[in-house]
């Protein structure tokens, strides 16, 4: 464990305590640090995982540098040492907890945790045992995905996914609809309200054609703006990368409880 690591508030009533900061740290207050793909081109909208204005806390967010979205799915050994690294520097700038900003980081979720001393959680898959664990044992998870074809047997094993929770998926994907493509295809421009359409429409087949589903999990960092109407739509719990990264911000930035008895 890193020896100056240190949680805890400051507050009016302690900021006379001592405090210590890392080595060659320069920044400080960012509990979380997030990674993402270098090259992109779409609309990251409100909600977005990259999006400022989607947490109300801070985030760190870090490029891995001139990674691109076909590179990402290929999982090669070149591209883990990027992550790693990205992540590693993120640790070096005292974040508490690192994810990311797309689920098929997740290729590399068992790695780079291995390497780091802080929570690490860089994709959604991650939720996927615990919501198991949360709808009972002959529920279904409903999983959307920009790419179903790169959501390989490999990538769940990764991020822990056991094969008897695997069995209980059923996956959808937006490759290629209309306005959703453009975030693979970095076309620049998509009609947002068109959009949230095709995300609803996805997840309202995958209720109908499965009505003992329990939960919708959106893997992909650019579904979140979508999710409220997607819940809406289904009327079934709604997971997604900000239901992740706000847990971890719950467990590395745990609050002085303080009121009136």
């Amino acid at each position: 464990m890193e020896k100056n690591r240190q949680y805890g508030y400051l507050t009016p009533e302690n900021s006379g305590r001592v405090v210590r900061i890392g080595q060659g740290q320069n920044i400080a207050g960012f509990p979380i640090g997030i990674i993402y793909i270098d090259e992109v081109h779409y609309p990251l909208v409100p909600g977005n995982v990259v999006n400022g204005y989607t947490f109300d806390f801070p985030v760190r967010l870090k490029a891995v540098e001139d990674l691109d979205i076909p590179n990402l799915f290929a999982a090669g050994d070149a591209v883990y040492e990027k992550v790693l690294e990205t992540c590693l520097d993120l640790q070096r700038e005292g974040v508490r907890a690192i994810s990311s900003a797309c689920g098929f980081f997740g290729n590399f979720q068992d790695r780079v945790a291995k390497e780091l001393d802080i929570p690490v959680a860089i994709s959604s898959l991650v939720q996927i045992n615990w919501i198991a664990s949360l709808i009972g044992p002959d529920k279904k998870i409903g999983v959307l995905t920009a790419d179903q074809s790169s959501l390989t047997d490999t990538l769940l094993a990764a991020c822990g996914v056991s094969p008897e929770t695997k069995e209980r998926l059923v996956v959808r994907d937006l490759r290629h609809e209309p306005e959703f493509s453009c975030i693979l295809e970095g076309r620049g421009e998509f009609d947002n309200e068109i959009v949230r359409q095709e995300v609803v429409a996805k997840a309202k087949s995958i209720a109908l054609e499965n009505p003992d589903t329990g939960a919708i999990l959106l893997e992909c960092s650019d579904m979140p703006p979508y999710a409220s109407a997607v819940q809406a739509a289904v009327q079934l719990p709604v997971f997604d990368f900000t239901t992740l990264i706000r847990y971890l911000h719950t467990a590395v930035c745990q609050r002085p409880y303080s009121g009136f008895i």
